[in-house]
């Protein structure tokens, strides 16, 4: 989750519109991701990832990787916007899943000193070059987020759902995310993750709010950024008009008092893993 806006021919490909094939099965996909829960609900622990015990069930995680790639472009286009968003954030948690997985325990690049040693950050192209097969095409994670779910729908609440196994990234919750629930889910993981303390802290009237709405701030202004009376730029007026909606109370009081002001917190790269805790 690097913050750069990734395009390609292969993304725009993916994108297009086109109707399904006479005879296709578009409904053939297990839209409530009932494996890929299963292994969610064995593996997360609070906000954490048994990643030990998830490479020894190895198999479970080839299987719903697998799962994803089996998607078509035709069969993933005739999908509503809602199933769309849902498959490319489980997707993207999975393809994570599935990195950490691959390189785990983690090691220290030799010339990285300035990311902690198991950090997701020393998989060497782990955004940019490992590529999956999701709908259709192959697309690495930058893709998946930065090409696609970004500027493809208008849906900034997807930045508390995707997860980068880092300590302070919104956490990968034990249950997938589904499209005919997606509005509720994204609102819950919004307060939960503003609810605690790497979400949002309050200093008399400044609201630290996560490095992630920094990075995504922007995301934000359409929606957002009239929400409340606040200073500063529309995009500090935006992240305090999330916290007015999703906060818990005492920074939604402070989000709507017209006086608040935006700092943030810092960022910890640590893998989000249990045997770290």
């Amino acid at each position: 989750m690097t913050g750069r806006t990734f395009a390609s021919l292969a993304v725009v490909a993916f994108l297009a519109v086109t109707p399904p094939a006479v005879g296709s099965a578009a409904d053939a996909f297990d839209h409530g991701y009932t494996e890929y829960g299963r292994l969610l609900r064995a593996h997360v622990v609070g906000v954490r990832v048994d990643y030990a015990a998830l490479q020894r069930d190895g198999a479970a995680l080839d299987a719903v990787v697998g799962a994803f790639g089996q998607v078509k472009t035709a069969e993933f286009t005739a999908w509503s916007d809602a199933e769309q968003i849902a498959y490319l954030i489980n997707a993207y948690n999975t393809f994570t899943l599935q990195a950490v997985v691959d390189h785990y325990p983690i090691k220290r690049r030799w010339f990285d000193f300035f990311n902690p040693a198991n950090s997701i950050k020393q998989i060497p192209g782990v955004w940019s070059r490992l590529r999956w097969q999701v709908a259709g095409t192959e697309m690495t994670l930058d893709e998946i987020e930065h090409g696609t779910l970004r500027p493809h729908y208008n849906e900034p609440r997807i930045h508390f759902a995707v997860n980068c196994a880092a300590v302070s990234c919104p956490p990968l919750r034990p249950a997938p995310y589904v499209g005919k629930r997606l509005d509720r889910q994204l609102i819950l993981a919004a307060r939960d993750f503003l609810a605690s303390d790497l979400g949002v802290a309050v200093e008399d009237d400044t609201l630290r709010v996560s490095s992630v709405l920094s990075w995504f701030g922007d995301d934000f202004i359409e929606q957002y950024s009239r929400l409340v009376e606040g200073r500063g730029s529309a995009r500090d007026r935006a992240l305090i008009g999330v916290v007015a909606k999703y906060g818990p109370p005492d920074a939604a009081r402070v989000a709507q008092s017209g006086n608040a002001r935006i700092r943030f917190l810092d960022y910890d790269w640590s893998l989000n893993d249990t045997a770290t805790r």
